[in-house]
């Protein structure tokens, strides 16, 4: 296992928030993940790039988390730095019709808040618990909606610090995809375009699927939420169901018995065993219906033994 990165002087790079071999599983909603070599909280632009310089000084692979809502970390942490966009980078403004939010807000926050300004089109966000910039970049969605409906642009930094307007067109969106899930930017700000609506209609519909999320997912114990995408015509969950794995436990990490593809952290759950249940629901629907169950969620990191 090799040893933990040593601390290096960040003072030339502006950097103020910076954290050591700093545990991943408090920064993600699985609740699972071993330690990242280092993580860097940004509060500004210029932090955002002295983060990029800082990576490019050291040779440091770099990774972007936001809330932690898509992400598996696997046991052995993630090597390089880690670039934590939270609260710190999370202003909201409303302005001629547009809902302008930085990258670490979270989406549901941004989607109330376009409720309460009468602005319609994010409503289906309120049932995703990801961040401004996560959703961007894989394009979620939820109840019928996905952020290619609504985003205008998208201001990205590249590993050089510049700074570039994406618009929606630019972005390639397809089904849980942009193609900024293959290319190495950071989502600073994102624009989505909305119309006029009506706030309590609104507010009726987003408490309606509220409602409906309590009685079929497990929300009370530490999940990523959905685990596979959808295939073409079916569910995920119907056929994981259907294989007879629902409640299917790995160690502390379970198939939940409320909803099949959700996997959720028992208390203590290891990556290794999260993942052991993900290639096991694969391989069985593969098996019984011939169907390639692909996953949704973000593999990150190093198995225990890689570290």
């Amino acid at each position: 296992m090799p040893a933990p990165m040593t601390p290096v002087d960040v003072r030339p790079f502006g950097l103020t928030d910076v954290r050591w071999n700093e545990p991943m599983a408090p920064y993600t909603t699985w609740r699972i993940g071993g330690p990242a070599d280092v993580m860097v909280v940004p509060h500004n632009l210029e932090e955002l790039r002295g983060a990029m310089r800082f990576a490019k000084a050291h040779g440091l692979p770099w990774t972007v988390i936001g809330r932690g809502s898509n992400v598996l970390v696997q046991d052995g942490g993630i090597r390089g730095m880690v670039i934590w966009m939270h609260d710190q980078f999370a202003e909201v403004r409303v302005e001629d019709g547009l809902l302008r939010a930085q990258a670490g807000r979270s989406f549901v926050s941004a989607a109330h808040i376009a409720i309460r300004h009468n602005l319609s089109g994010l409503e289906f966000a309120t049932g995703i618990p990801g961040s401004v910039g996560g959703a961007v970049m894989m394009n979620a969605g939820a109840h019928g909606g996905e952020v290619k409906d609504v985003l205008a642009w998208a201001d990205v930094m590249d590993e050089d610090g510049r700074l570039t307007r994406l618009s929606n067109r630019d972005l390639q969106f397809s089904y849980r995809y942009s193609c900024l899930k293959d290319a190495p930017k950071v989502v600073v700000e994102a624009a989505f375009a909305l119309s006029p609506g009506d706030g309590q209609e609104m507010v009726r519909r987003v408490r309606q699927w509220s409602l409906r999320r309590s009685s079929t997912q497990p929300l009370s114990l530490p999940s990523c939420g959905s685990v596979f995408r959808n295939p073409p015509g079916t569910h995920a969950a119907r056929l994981i169901e259907a294989a007879g794995l629902k409640g299917l436990r790995r160690g502390m990490a379970q198939i939940s018995e409320k909803h099949a593809n959700f996997i959720v952290n028992l208390g203590g759950a290891r990556a290794e065993d999260v993942l052991w249940l993900i290639r096991h629901a694969q391989e069985t629907v593969q098996k019984q219906f011939h169907v390639t169950l692909e996953t949704e969620v973000r593999i990150l990191g190093d198995t225990a033994s890689g570290r």
